[in-house]
């Protein structure tokens, strides 16, 4: 972690950066931080508990300006920056992104083909994949026993789970991929979803919030860890993603990828769906 803080501290002496994001130690584990001193770069911690997506910042010029800002980044914040890029959400010369290896050496990143490279030798487990590391024993019991429940009785469970929903919109602040201006349940010309808490309009708000995620979800797991009242999120996207992988064969973070998968036309797409 010295190495870390003295990567940091170079960068704030040499006059590359004003600003450093990354993480601090606070009373119930990391926390984001907001590194704008020399002297303050002592805080910064880059350990398993750093668990926040600080990639939801990336989006918010309104926080840093057009300076040159380095972003201490964990592999969902990775992926996050890769997957934003393909949708050119992000200016690569505005960022220096630095990671550490097993060993502790810092890496920095000379651009989006070397964070590709280093995914490709150290990613993020799949949902079915064993040992994922998103999902603890408990969650993975749960995914199975969703998946094997009859339709009618999935559908049962998450509109009782949508039930506890109380609409603060907490998995969308905390989601790196939720950028647009204004989302759809802030339209009302027309009112395409209820802007109030019941089980049926958070449905809705939840399967919409899903589908965007299509092919776009990292499974950094934001959304759950967010979520006051305890509903697991992250199930819904995460399968999202592995059904998008088989039947399109579309991964969240490849730069080549354009457009949402839900949202683009290819004549060589499967029809299987009809019925």
């Amino acid at each position: 972690m010295n190495k870390l803080i003295e990567k940091v501290k170079s960068l704030f002496s040499e006059g590359n950066i004003q600003l450093a994001i990354g993480f601090e130690k606070g009373n119930q584990g990391a926390r984001p931080f907001f590194c704008r001193s020399m002297k303050d770069t002592n805080r910064l911690v880059l350990d398993k508990h750093c668990t926040n997506n600080l990639a939801v910042y990336l989006t918010k010029p309104e926080l840093f300006g057009t300076d040159t800002v380095a972003v201490v980044a964990n592999l969902p914040v990775l992926r996050s920056i890769l997957q934003l890029a393909s949708e050119n959400q992000l200016k690569p010369e505005q960022w220096i992104i630095l990671t550490t290896d097993h060993q502790d050496e810092v890496i920095q990143f000379g651009n989006l083909e070397e964070i590709k490279e280093y995914l490709e030798n150290n990613h993020l487990l799949s949902v079915n994949e064993g040992n994922n590391e998103l999902l603890n024993t408990n969650s993975q019991q749960l995914l199975e026993s969703i998946r094997s429940m009859t339709r009618e009785r999935r559908w049962q469970y998450w509109m009782n789970e949508m039930s506890k929903c109380i609409k603060c919109y907490a998995c969308r602040a905390a989601c790196p991929l939720c950028y647009c201006s204004q989302c759809i349940i802030e339209v009302n010309r027309p009112q395409w979803i209820q802007p109030w808490s019941a089980p049926l309009s958070n449905m809705e708000w939840q399967v919409n919030r899903v589908m965007h995620m299509a092919g776009r979800c990292v499974g950094c797991g934001a959304c759950a860890e967010a979520c006051p009242v305890d509903i697991p999120l992250h199930l819904l996207t995460l399968s999202m993603a592995e059904n998008i992988r088989e039947e399109f064969g579309v991964e969240s973070g490849n730069m080549g990828a354009k457009g949402n998968v839900l949202s683009t036309f290819k004549v060589e797409d499967k029809e299987d769906f009809i019925r």
